[in-house]
């Protein structure tokens, strides 16, 4: 085994961690319209103000926040789009750990799936050798109606934004028990928020069922969803045991991208 590879791998993994972490303190501290100095920063992070204040200063390099003449920083235009890039590694860093501890506490296949569109994209997934999952769903793409993460990534979406993702929708070919419209849709989400978790009862194809939870980023956006996904048979007895791992887990990858505990 190389060990310049794994050496790699381990600072690339850590620069991410801390340029994430640096400008996620910058966009709380922010918030109120001042800028926030290098010892804030570190204050706020619990670490070394030197270490910081390098991370600040190629963040401010690229663009990804602003200096004044007071040396504070503030995020920059670009912000918002490095933020989405921060945020993507960070999931698929942290997403597997999160997913393989879950699969092993509930021994079904789990999944973290994405908003592309009017679709859901799958990008870490953990299936247990004993589950009957074939193949793989990674950089798949299925329609957000019926999916299993559908409701779950559209958890802080308005009912505008809404039908808005599903403006040119055709809701068909789904499993037997999938919303029929938008509204159908809307209504399922509601319930879904109440309960604090979404459950897809053979809405993608028949004889399947699913769990969700959304994952929450530091600009409190809904970024992500974790689902458990099994058998019908096997898993809908089980769901309130399933729903819990699956909402501690999306808390706890959602904590790690800065999202906080308690969401949805």
């Amino acid at each position: 085994m190389s060990t310049v590879g794994a050496g790699t791998d381990d600072d690339a993994t850590s620069t991410v961690s801390r340029a994430f972490d640096v400008v996620s303190a910058v966009a709380s501290l922010t918030r109120t319209g001042r800028g926030a100095s290098a010892t804030d920063v570190a204050r706020a992070l619990g670490r070394e103000r030197s270490h910081v204040s390098r991370t600040l200063t190629a963040l401010a390099a690229q663009d990804v926040v602003a200096r004044d003449d007071e040396r504070r920083y503030r995020p920059s235009w670009a912000w918002y789009t490095a933020a989405e890039d921060l945020v993507d590694r960070r999931l698929r860093l942290e997403g597997l750990a999160v997913l393989d501890d879950l699969a092993a506490a509930t021994g079904e296949a789990v999944f973290l799936g994405v908003l592309r569109g009017d679709t859901t994209v799958t990008i870490v997934e953990s299936i247990p050798s004993a589950s009957n999952m074939v193949g793989t769903w990674i950089g798949r793409g299925y329609p957000a109606f019926c999916s299993d993460a559908g409701q779950a990534v559209l958890w802080d979406a308005d009912d505008e934004e809404v039908r808005a993702v599903f403006a040119a929708t055709d809701f068909a070919g789904a499993g037997p028990r999938a919303p029929a419209s938008v509204d159908d849709f809307l209504g399922r989400l509601r319930e879904a928020r109440e309960r604090g978790y979404t459950i897809v009862d053979e809405e993608a194809e028949a004889g399947l069922y699913s769990v969700a939870a959304p994952v929450w980023d530091f600009r409190g956006e809904v970024v992500a969803a974790i689902q458990v996904v099994g058998e019908r048979t096997i898993l809908q007895p089980r769901t309130s045991q399933a729903a819990t791992a699956c909402r501690r887990a999306a808390a706890a990858l959602s904590e790690r991208l800065g999202g906080g505990r308690g969401r949805g």
